[in-house]
């Protein structure tokens, strides 16, 4: 593409955003309004439904994709033929702190709402930026594909997972760019993630006759012993790769996000669980990281204490060359539209990226929210970089498939 040109479609493509600022924020508005909580993982048909009646309107082309069976998934394309080039934000939330959070508001120019950050408001930024740079007048060398999926909080069994594991997602595909609350850097690696629950068995016995009975939150006190040695030892090591702030460098276990057990003050508890998480950093070896979880549990029973675990999530860390085309074409789109170079850093948490990674395809995290008011009771995202992420966006697209 001659500069010119593209500089001409870059004006047509920024005057189209700001005429439809108002129906933006209206799309991403609709999208608070269904309660897609998750889990348990409600309103998806209903959500799915009007990201695709939306789309259909903007002149995408929409395909309903429901791989499981159980979650469906709404494909928004602009293009025909050549290799594609995959845009997908998720369109579950985590549960709400007060059922108001589903009623959206624009105030001060921020769009207030569960999903606002983390993310609906990607998601009709995304399809803003195809439907720019289809008005533009820009013919694409192949395919522009919304993907809006649901499951994303729960590892994506019956979105990206599904999608992937049923061969949708096209190998040879151009790269994968996801909508996440980044807060202004691009996530260009993430953490791998094993979360587990441990149930320890006892007996129950009236207070009084206790010595009747096996105390399985002594059990438990054992078990997380043993675990909090490994996290000890675990919180000593640092990722090389970019991160701020500084105590985010450190490799992560957390014990005790979810605790149960008991059931009275005056009787011997006969099981006790918790919930462990650990975050793996790129540096480190998955498959050892993984093992030292379970020697914890196996010494734990070789003391005595009856217990057995439920693995809740499995994920492998995964990066992206920001040197690639992708990384390019996007960094390149940001300095264009912001004025400002491009930071790629390691996501704190675990992202889809990783499951395109898997399949040998480029892919990086950008989006219009912050990670620090993600799922949080004051949720919020910038209408500005609402607008200021769609132009990045069909900027990045326009590189990648002139």
């Amino acid at each position: 593409m001659k500069p010119a040109h593209a500089t001409e479609l870059a004006r047509r493509i920024r005057r189209r955003l700001e005429r439809e600022r108002a129906d933006l924020v209206d799309f991403a508005s609709e999208l608070i309004r269904v309660p897609t909580e998750n889990p348990p993982g409600e309103g998806y048909g209903s959500c799915a439904a009007r990201i695709a009646e939306r789309s259909r309107d903007l002149g995408l082309e929409v395909q309903r994709v429901d791989p499981s069976g159980a979650g469906p998934c709404v494909a928004a394309t602009f293009g025909a033929g050549g290799r594609a080039l995959y845009f997908s934000g998720h369109y579950d939330v985590v549960p709400a702190q007060d059922r108001s959070q589903f009623e959206p508001a624009v105030r001060k120019g921020h769009l207030h709402g569960r999903g606002a950050a983390d993310m609906k408001g990607g998601i009709a930024a995304m399809a803003f930026a195809a439907r720019a740079l289809a008005s533009s007048g820009f013919e694409p060398k192949g395919r522009l594909v919304c993907v809006s999926v649901p499951d994303e909080e729960t590892s994506g069994p019956r979105g990206t997972v599904a999608l992937a594991e049923t061969g949708w997602i096209e190998r040879d595909a151009v790269g994968m760019l996801t909508m996440e609350p980044t807060s202004g850097v691009v996530w260009s690696a993430n953490r791998g993630v094993i979360s587990m629950r441990v149930t320890v068995h006892g007996k129950p016995a009236h207070v009084g006759l206790h010595f009747r009975g096996v105390n399985a939150f002594r059990g438990m006190l054992t078990v997380a012993g043993l675990f909090a040695e490994l996290e000890s030892r675990v919180s000593e090591r640092r990722t090389e790769l970019a991160i701020a702030p500084a105590a985010a460098r450190r490799s992560v276990l957390l014990l005790g996000g979810e605790l149960a057990g008991g059931h009275s003050f005056n009787v011997v508890p006969d099981r006790v669980s918790f919930t462990l998480d650990r975050r793996t950093n790129p540096e480190e070896d998955f498959d050892a990281e993984r093992d030292a979880l379970y020697r914890v549990v196996e010494e734990a029973r070789a003391r005595g204490v009856s217990c057995d675990v439920e693995l809740l999530q499995e994920g492998r860390s995964a990066a992206t060359d920001p040197e690639g085309a992708l990384g390019r074409a996007l960094a390149s789109g940001i300095r264009d539209v912001t004025g400002r170079s491009a930071r790629f850093e390691l996501c704190p948490g675990v992202l889809e990226t990783r499951h395109y990674a898997a399949l040998g395809i480029p892919a990086l995290a950008y989006g219009p929210g912050l990670l620090s008011v993600s799922h949080g009771p004051n949720e919020l995202v910038s209408v500005d970089r609402l607008l200021e992420c769609a132009e990045v966006y069909a900027s990045t697209a326009m590189r990648l498939l002139s």
